[in-house]
């Protein structure tokens, strides 16, 4: 298939990799952690870092104040979000991109075999180790690299771009939400985008590229039973009270199935339909058991029905059991009941579920089934936090571009996923645009993003530099404005 990308910035890419290695190695350096206040200068540091990069291809870039937060008892500076604009062509469509520029922490003690703030390339599988080098620096630094190409080789870029840069991602995309709905107010910022893309998710396995067309939502929820007035003994109380423990247990077992079934009733009659269409895409995934086995790590798949397991995690909700707060659970053995236990749980939500209307299912259920326990203890609901589903449509050109760049690039077509987890920033910009958002990821399905070792191969990082440049060439021949 012949590349959208024009041949001069395709031998550029591949005449500097060395350079595009050498940015990702000075990102990977700066140990951006967002969620702790001991190293905020560094996602600072970070930030700046990316503000002199773009500086340096003729870019501006401004940084968007987003507030305070109080983090660890003190009342800190979030890290600003970073709007950045190349291009008013009107003839031209106007892509938004989207990465995060922090990452989750990272201490050689907690089980690296390298210095998770060093890139080291690991020559026998050609790839490199480090925190954030696939979340989400590396695809963060991809993008850089294409603006790079055409700056250097004078090709005009095909569409205008829009940068939104944040540095709070990992824990919670602090403030965020708000400057998003501002800046998409006439006027604002984010006004005349055509179509989204963000990179920031990853290939089902290590086979197949994809692209990402949905997300579940989320649910948190703690359960919370209270009686005695502190911490009893248990050989001198057993028998004689009502005891907080017992009655947790036994709500947090009426909640889910061994099989996985939700025992809530009502939660899956708010599930929608299968669509049209629908299923084939699930049954063409290029995803098996022993793909989710291996994954996992164990033969514990819930069925042996390949299709079935793949809309479970995808398209069906779950709930699972988190932990128990307030519990004995250290070596030895205290017989202790204690006084206030919280379950934690969560339900992950698929269209048309919301927080909303699924919390008063959770709310009613539990009140019925803890009066069913005729107990003197006293038992409250509380939905943690929350978030909604998100599913764009597949055949919008915005995937179709997509699409045929990840043919182009990679010579294959690409899987169309929905993701199990839940990136919440991404149906902001739903909502705020109310334009296509295509996920295209760089990295591949064992990247072990969030874990020790870390790590973003060779080829999906300078391939992947080539993806997201071919997409934008593909995006100007596909987009109706």
């Amino acid at each position: 298939m012949t590349s959208a990308l024009p041949a001069v910035v395709c031998d550029y890419l591949k005449a500097n990799e060395k350079g595009f290695v050498d940015r990702l190695s000075r990102a990977v350096a700066i140990p951006s952690v967002s969620c702790d206040a001991a190293y905020r200068k560094h996602v600072f540091e970070m930030a700046d870092f990316i503000k002199a990069e773009f500086a340096a291809l003729g870019v501006t870039a401004r940084f968007a104040d987003l507030g305070t937060q109080v983090l660890d008892g003190e009342t800190i500076q979030l890290p600003p979000a970073i709007l950045a604009q190349v291009g008013e062509d009107t003839s031209k469509p106007t892509v938004l991109l989207y990465a995060h520029y922090d990452v989750q922490p990272a201490l050689k003690s907690d089980g690296w075999d390298t210095d998770p703030f060093t890139l080291t390339y690991d020559e026998k599988n050609e790839r490199w180790y480090g925190r954030g080098s696939t979340d989400d620096k590396g695809p963060l630094m991809g993008w850089i690299n294409v603006l790079e190409a055409h700056v250097k080789t004078q090709t005009p870029l095909p569409v205008n771009l829009k940068f939104c840069l944040e540095g709070m991602e990992e824990t919670g995309s602090e403030g965020l939400d708000d400057l998003i709905k501002k800046e998409a107010q006439t006027g604002g910022f984010l006004t005349g985008v055509d179509a989204m893309c963000i990179s920031d998710n990853y290939w089902l396995n290590t086979r197949t590229p994809c692209l990402t067309y949905g997300l579940r939502g989320i649910a948190y929820y703690q359960i919370k039973v209270s009686g005695p007035g502190k911490d009893l003994h248990s050989g001198v109380f057993g028998g004689t009270v009502h005891e907080p423990m017992t009655d947790l247990v036994l709500l947090m077992s009426k909640l889910v199935s061994t099989e996985g079934k939700i025992l809530v009733p009502g939660v899956y009659d708010l599930v929608k339909g299968l669509q049209p269409g629908e299923k084939e895409l699930f049954e063409a995934l290029d995803y098996g058991i022993q793909d989710v086995e291996a994954s996992a790590g164990g033969q514990i798949a819930l069925s042996s029905d390949r299709v079935k397991v793949l809309m479970g995690r995808m398209r069906e909700p779950s709930l699972s059991l988190h932990g128990i707060e307030g519990a004995f659970y250290a070596p030895g053995a205290k017989t202790v009941i204690p006084a206030s236990v919280s379950g934690k749980f969560s339900i992950r939500l698929v269209p048309d579920q919301t927080p909303e209307n699924v919390t008063k299912l959770v709310e009613q259920y539990l009140q019925f089934e803890f009066t069913k326990l005729n107990s003197k203890n006293k038992m409250t609901v509380e939905l943690l936090h929350g978030g909604k589903p998100w599913v764009d449509d597949p055949n919008h050109w915005n995937f179709q571009a997509a699409k045929r760049a990840t043919e182009s690039v990679y010579g294959k077509s690409p899987d169309f996923t929905r993701e199990g987890g839940s990136i919440p920033v991404t149906l902001t910009f739903a909502d705020s645009l109310k334009k296509s958002i295509v996920l295209l990821p760089m990295g591949r399905g064992d990247d072990g993003a969030h874990s020790t070792n870390e790590k973003l191969d060779k080829s999906n990082y300078l391939e992947g530099t080539k993806l997201l440049g071919t997409y934008l060439w593909e995006v100007s021949t596909s987009a109706q404005k």
